[in-house]
């Protein structure tokens, strides 16, 4: 190993008191060390990499000492890993595979000799680079997809750069040709590393970078330098190019977080013809100079290098073409969706070319990134999460291809060192020093057996999962328990309220329950049309798009001394109470038209819409218009919009409109026994449940029930039901139909 150096961009994290705190145990110190290399997307992706070590543990059969090798377990992450997420197997046990092995036309048959290879109890999937690991000579092993080190495994003239950048950092790292993840690529690095001794790593080509060291110490930092030096040797010659990606075609435009707002709609609802995705859009520096060059579109028709990326992004993304100068909004959306279709049926072209019987069947044509210039790439995925880490692998190819693009010296290696067969020379795509991998290379990613079976292994989707829900009055109350309900559901929540503080206490509660990356929160002003507007594109830069829209919001006015209301009162109350739910459709509508998904709109009226009496004219009024405007939506949005409603009977628990002098005059009024000493919530559930003894069951309106009712309309189950109120009333006899 050479004399370590100090980096130039990489951080050596290592902290000797964490490592003397865990006592030298190797599993947890191989833990600490994947989780520092997993800490930084510049070394590694989100899922992507493998690292390993090589330990003696004893034996459960004998008690003796036993090599094991423990390594990533499949569909692990290296920065959120634990030691539980390790596969540990006999190492010997692995050695004895190459007596089995038939060649690589028979390669996949060797994983299922993986669980039979596990040490002790450990249970933990091994992922089909278990083998890389284990036949390296080395005691710790670092597999990584560092952008720096794939654009050298990606460009044209890579195996000579590689040799430049070993000659001016005095480095030995190897070239080996481009060969899928498995056992076939585990001999070929076995190999590799005999006939070079005193290796310090091997790029591969089109995929990564494998590094190692005899501790763990040593195998972090040979990682990380190796990383650095290659950072410096490609950083150096971008700096010199002046420009990337053939320079720059359209600028960044202006108001592109706007334009992205009004056209997330459209792209959502093609890119779901088969399942709803959400989104999540990235304007940042490199989206916008990609987005905007001059050579996007045929870099972005080749597609990335990396497994790892395009396992994310697809094969390739979708490029929307656009002049922002020359072109308005309107001409964009109007593109988005034949651009879409023709993106499908080209999918569907490649899938039907590479296929065969065994292939898994075609699971969405739809793209996973779209790159627009001027506004810079949406990315898609089944939840914001996946979203959001598709859009950074997108920018990690990105990366990738700008250092591809920086070795470009004006001669390109021929033949390709990427390919290992002569027959394989026409099959990789390149565009000036970029290489990506062949399609049938790709397909036989993307589509692989062993890869199915992972997606296979997957938990089902919760019920609301790719749903986006947009709830007003979601800070107390009913609303609140909506906004949890769905939450527990797999549902995108956005809680919207007058009240903001209280939005984002519900906000953060929602986010423990799912993830914060599942939920957001702002402020409401329901008899607003633009405050309506505002919380509408709020909700659609936040997820792309919206599914569900629940309202539970009212006012109830409080008389004067007199007993009545003043004009104002009146007007106010209608306006919050119809007129809002009616604005509320309104500027909605648009989206779910772009989308054309089918969406649902649960509004909350209430018993009172159906039950005069003296004292609250105006709130039971609004409330019966509020019925009858259900109705008039349900047509105006269908077929695709469903609306519906709820009719609570008095629900006192949680609500705002029981604040405790409310409560106290209803008791008063009731002649209910109370204390002054007594909380707001002892005295909510006396007034409940003197109002539960009006109904048949004898049972309070809670929130919950509530709630539960919402989600029932606003969820598939009720796909055949639109323009009706549900009575959530415990049987109240006077709000019976007539």
């Amino acid at each position: 190993m050479p004399e370590i150096k100090a980096t130039t961009h990489l951080k050596d994290l290592w902290n000797e008191a964490a490592d003397q705190k865990m006592n030298g145990n190797p599993l947890s110190l191989l833990r600490y060390r994947s989780n520092l290399l997993g800490s930084d997307l510049r070394i590694t992706n989100f899922g992507g990499g493998n690292t390993s070590s090589k330990l003696d543990l004893p034996d459960p059969f004998t008690g003796r000492p036993v090599r094991v090798l423990a390594v990533k377990g499949s569909g692990g992450d290296l920065g959120s890993i634990t030691d539980a997420g390790f596969a540990q197997l006999y190492l010997d046990r692995l050695e004895q595979l190459k007596e089995l092995y038939r060649g690589e036309q028979h390669e996949d048959e060797m994983v299922r000799y993986y669980p039979l290879s596990a040490f002790g109890e450990n249970r933990v999937a091994a992922s089909i680079d278990t083998p890389l690991h284990a036949f390296l000579p080395f005691a710790h092993v670092d597999h990584l997809h560092p952008d720096w080190a794939i654009a050298l495994a990606a460009s044209a003239n890579g195996k000579r750069k590689l040799d430049e950048f070993n000659k001016e950092f005095d480095r030995n790292i190897v070239w080996l040709p481009w060969q899928r993840p498995g056992f076939e690529l585990a001999l070929m690095i076995e190999r590799a590393v005999e006939e070079n001794p005193g290796s310090e790593g091997l790029i591969l080509g089109g995929h990564g970078l494998f590094t190692w060291g005899n501790s763990q110490r040593e195998c972090y930092l040979n990682s990380i330098h190796t990383i650095d030096q290659m950072g410096e040797f490609i950083l150096q010659r971008q700096s010199r190019k002046g420009f990337l990606f053939g320079g720059v075609e359209h600028g960044p435009v202006p108001d592109r977080k706007k334009i992205a707002t009004q056209i997330l709609p459209a792209l959502r609802g093609v890119v779901s013809s088969n399942r709803r995705v959400v989104a999540h859009y990235a304007d940042d520096e490199d989206a916008l100079t990609f987005a905007g060059s001059k050579w996007a579109k045929e870099l972005g028709a080749l597609g990335t290098s990396c497994p790892d990326h395009f396992l994310r992004t697809r094969v390739c993304p979708l490029f929307l073409s656009w002049d922002p100068l020359k072109e308005d909004v309107s001409i964009l959306k109007a593109r988005i969706q034949g651009e879409g279709v023709a993106y499908r049926a080209a999918y569907k072209k490649y899938y039907d070319a590479w296929a065969n019987a065994d292939s898994p069947k075609l699971r969405d044509s739809n793209p996973s990134v779209v790159v627009v210039p001027g506004l810079g790439l949406f990315g898609f995925g089944r939840n914001k999460k996946e979203a959001r880490i598709t859009t950074e692998f997108f920018i990690n190819a990105i990366h990738v291809m700008a250092g591809a693009n920086s070795l470009e010296d004006g001669e390109i290696s021929h033949p390709l060192p990427q390919a290992r067969h002569a027959e394989q020379l026409q099959q990789f795509a390149q565009f000036h020093n970029y290489v990506a991998l062949p399609r049938s290379e790709a397909f036989r990613i993307e589509y692989w057996a062993l890869e199915e079976a992972k997606l296979q292994r997957m938990p089902a989707e919760a019920e609301f999962s790719r749903k986006i829900a947009l709830i007003i009055g979601g800070a107390s109350g009913i609303g609140r328990e909506v906004a949890l309900l769905l939450a527990r559901k797999g549902a995108h929540v956005v809680v919207a309220d007058f009240d903001e503080p209280s939005a984002r206490n519900v906000a953060n509660e929602v986010g423990a329950l799912a993830s914060p990356e599942f939920v957001a929160h702002t402020r409401v002003d329901l008899g607003s049309s633009a405050s309506l507007a505002e919380a509408t594109n709020f909700t659609i830069s936040q997820f792309g798009g919206l599914d569900i829209i629940v309202n539970t919001a009212a006012i109830y006015p409080v008389p004067g001394a007199d007993g009545e209301l003043g004009e104002a009162q009146w007007a106010q109350t209608f306006l919050v109470n119809v007129t809002g739910n009616y604005l509320l459709a309104q500027q909605t509508e648009w989206v779910f038209k772009d989308q054309g998904l089918p969406a649902a709109m649960v509004l909350t009226s209430s018993a009172n819409a159906v039950v005069p009496k003296k004292g609250s004219e105006v709130y039971d009024t609004s409330k019966a218009a509020l019925n009858h405007l259900i109705r008039e939506l349900s047509i105006k949005l269908g077929p695709h919009v469903r609306v519906n409603g709820i009719a609570p009977a008095t629900v006192v628990a949680g609500s705002t409109m029981f604040p405790r002098d409310r409560v106290i005059q209803s008791l008063q009024k009731y002649k209910i026994a109370f204390a002054d000493s007594e909380s707001i919530e002892v005295l909510r559930a006396k007034l409940a449940d003197f109002y539960a003894q009006r109904t048949l069951t004898k049972r309070p309106i809670l929130p919950q029930d509530c709630a539960a009712a919402i989600v029932w309309l606003a969820g598939d189950q009720s796909a055949k039901t639109t323009g009706h109120v549900i009575p959530v009333d415990g049987g109240l006899l006077e709000a019976f139909l007539r």
